[in-house]
């Protein structure tokens, strides 16, 4: 008789792995874990669920069901519902909330470097673009092209004074320019004041301190009066260009203290390994230390990013209409006086939006340059 306990089995193929039980992935796990992980959680989700059936169906049926969406005038909104929304002061002020006083015949021209922009985009935030190398070159150039599509040259297309840019339109000039130009000029104030020359750190230095210790409202007033009081006469320095200037110089100083941080947080045998290669200083930092510093500077970057983005705002102070200076003529308009949710709620919204998908992109961001040595 034959023991078949003493019989080996072995397998031949491999066998499917099996599904990973509804408990521990999937929304029934993230909804245990993040909800209903203890008591006073799941308390709270209780509370803000109650809170949430009070507040959200009110708020649906004033800002949607009982909105008005085209009317005339105040009145006319008042007439048609007196207890909704009334978004036809929207509708009404579309345009100029977008492009300012910008010339109607010549929109088209921000329309097409706001579509470049996003080209110009593309190769800077995602590596998996067809052509990226080119699309690259692009970008470079595009500063250039964008600033000819708004101003004018003179030559192919018509000037456009300052003075008619307005709304969305100028803060997304000075938001994407303070963004673009910040972070180069940031990484260079934070290796110079870790400079060991000391020359470059005294200057780094007192930038960086001088320029974190005064408000970003008092260097908009310096742009836009002090500053021409050291140009030579007769000299024309745009207004929307002083402001571009001092927004980013502004904010490349918290950039560069974001950045210090990053490079303090360096262990430093990458600066000892950089040097046992053989590389020259500019090599180490481009190849090795900038990075995993900026890798690290990620969440303060972006922060940093946001940061100014709503900052833009400020301009407001000196006369330029951004979107909450364009409020300011609705207001006082007899057609529309009276309405003032309806107007802060549609520029939040915009702000909410663009802040939000830079939030988004920076999570996206870490996760696609995490090297798993979390534990």
């Amino acid at each position: 008789m034959t023991d078949n306990s003493s019989i080996a089995f072995v397998m031949k193929e491999a066998k499917e792995a099996m599904p990973a039980p509804i408990t521990t992935t999937g929304p029934l796990a993230w909804t245990r874990e993040n909800l209903f992980s203890s008591p006073l959680n799941t308390a709270l989700t209780i509370l803000s669920l109650i809170f949430l059936a009070w507040m959200v169906p009110g708020l649906v049926q004033w800002a949607f069901v009982d909105a008005v969406w085209v009317a005339g005038s105040i009145d006319e909104c008042r007439q048609l519902s007196s207890e909704g929304a009334c978004w036809a002061v929207i509708t009404a002020r579309f345009d100029q909330f977008m492009f300012g006083f910008y010339p109607e015949d010549l929109r088209w021209r921000p329309i097409l470097a706001f579509v470049l922009l996003c080209v110009a985009l593309l190769p800077v935030l995602w590596d998996a673009v067809p052509a990226r190398k080119q699309l690259f070159a692009f970008s470079a150039v595009y500063p250039l092209v964008a600033f000819v599509l708004l101003w004018g040259d003179g030559w192919v297309f018509q000037s456009v004074s300052s003075s008619d840019f307005g709304g969305f339109l100028l803060t997304i000039i000075i938001g994407v320019t303070g963004i673009s130009f910040s972070l180069p000029l940031g990484i260079l104030l934070a290796l110079g004041r870790n400079s060991n020359m000391p020359f470059i750190k005294i200057i780094c230095v007192t930038f960086i301190e001088f320029i974190r210790g005064v408000p970003l409202i008092t260097l908009l007033f310096v742009a836009s009066t002090l500053l021409n009081y050291f140009l030579p006469p007769g000299t024309s320095f745009d207004l929307i260009l002083r402001v571009l200037i001092m927004v980013t110089l502004f904010a490349s100083a918290y950039m560069a203290e974001v950045i210090r941080g990053g490079l303090a947080a360096l262990n430093k045998g990458q600066y000892e390994a950089a040097d046992a290669l053989g590389l020259t200083y500019w090599q180490s930092m481009y190849l090795i230390v900038l990075p995993q510093a900026l890798k690290i500077s990620i969440p303060g970057i972006v922060n940093t990013f946001i940061g100014l983005f709503k900052d833009t705002t400020l301009v407001s102070v000196i006369g330029l209409l951004d979107p909450l200076g364009i409020i300011q003529p609705i207001l006082a308009d007899s057609t529309w006086n009276g309405l003032v949710v309806e107007l802060y709620v549609f520029v939040g919204l915009f702000f909410f939006a663009f802040c939000f998908a830079m939030s988004r992109y920076s999570m996206y961001l870490e996760r696609k340059l995490s090297t798993g040595d979390r534990h």
